[in-house]
This record gives structure tokens, sequence and C-alpha cells, in this order.
């Protein structure tokens, strides 16, 4: 299986490297790797062009970087370059949690073959990614669950490509909730086949949408 991993990118040239080198140094061989700027100003396109010279590579990668008007239309770009059977978000603040993740994932697609695959986040200092803040234990999916405002941490979440091409991208008319509108669209209406892994996907810095109480406020 063929795994599609997006990163979006505008101006994070302190961290994106730290999200690059966490998708190249996994052990699963057959990863295609995207990368989608929104024509950063900062440095970011030097740090993402000097990561995409590495070797390890092996010419899977695609990178663009034009202007766009957010995060979701930038999503939405990748997803559409994507070839992957399976489709994944590193987030350019993000790192996947170990190197044996994507190997840990295919195989719960293969075991289950489920069409949507999630687990277990951890919240990291901004400076200091070896710090834990903050766990975020996904649990297992009902999908009476859903209406009672429960929802997979967006980034440990891996659907198929065919999926997300019949039930749609994201709607980029929600600035900050497109993630929460998808996830209730495929989790709730589309009645998917579901499976929980019990074990960490993805380190998030603190400081994002996540953990900030008003903008979640404003996002639901």
């Amino acid at each position: 299986m063929k795994v599609s991993i997006i990163t979006t990118c505008y101006n994070r040239c302190s961290t994106i490297r730290g999200a690059m080198e966490s998708v190249l140094d996994q052990d699963y061989p057959d990863i295609e790797y995207i990368v989608v700027d929104g024509a950063s100003t900062d440095g970011s396109i030097d740090v993402i062009k000097g990561m995409m010279a590495d070797p390890r590579w092996k010419k899977n990668y695609k990178f663009i970087s034009e202007s766009d008007h957010g995060m979701y239309e930038a999503i939405n770009k990748g997803i559409k370059l994507a070839t992957g059977d399976i489709i994944g978000m590193v987030h350019s603040d993000d790192m996947l949690f170990d190197r044996h993740v994507i190997s840990d994932v295919v195989a719960k697609f293969k075991e289950t073959d489920a069409d949507f695959v999630y687990g277990d986040g951890i919240y990291v200092n901004s400076n200091k990614i070896h710090k834990h803040v903050r766990v975020w234990h996904g649990g297992s999916y009902h999908r009476w669950k859903v209406k009672t405002g429960w929802l997979p941490l967006h980034p440990t979440c891996y659907i198929r490509r065919d999926v997300m091409m019949r039930e749609g991208l994201y709607d980029e008319s929600y600035k900050i909730a497109a993630d929460t509108e998808l996830l209730v669209r495929y989790l709730y209406e589309a009645k998917l086949k579901v499976a929980y892994m019990h074990r960490r996907i993805i380190r998030m810095r603190m400081g994002g949408l996540s953990t900030n109480r008003a903008k979640l406020k404003l996002m639901w």
C-alpha cells in the first residue's frame, strides 16, 4: 500500500525541518511526500528545498509553493496531487511520534480492511519537543459518540484516498473548522469502516487550535 503524506506550510522555517525529518525517518518504504507551501517569505522554502535534496527521498516527493487562501485550500491541493492508497497529514509544527508509525498504520489497514484509521497523539512543549504536556487518547469509535461531540485528533487520522474522492474534501468555506466538519461528515454521515490504534501517532507543539480555548469556542 502506498501512503501519501501531506504537509502544508506558511512561514514555519523554525519547525518545518522537524516535520519533514519525521517523515523521512520512517521505516515504511512506500511513502509519497507532498509539501504545499503558501508562498512563505521567512526562509521556509529554502529549508524545504534543502530537505528535498536528501537522496533518501528517492524522488518520492512533490513540492509546490504558491499563494492560497488558507490551510484547507492547501490541504485540498495536496490531496488532489496524491496518488497513494492512503492519505495522512503531518502539519508543519508537528512530527510523527516515531519511525514505525506509518508501518503500523498500514498494518492496521491490512488487518481490519478499514476505510479510516486513527490513534493517539501527544502535545509537547513548543521549544522542548521531548517534554510531554498532554496526551490525547482517541479511544474506541462509536458513531453515537460523534453526536455527543467526540472526534479523533485530526493529525492522527489516515483515510483511504478513494473514500476522500467519494465523500468530498475539506470545505474551504470553514476558515478554522474544516477538519472538524470533515470528520463529522466522515464519521457520522458516511458510515465508514473505522479502526482505532491504541498507539501514539503524532507529536503536536502547543499553541495551535486544539489548545486555544477562544478558537475552539469559535470553531464549534
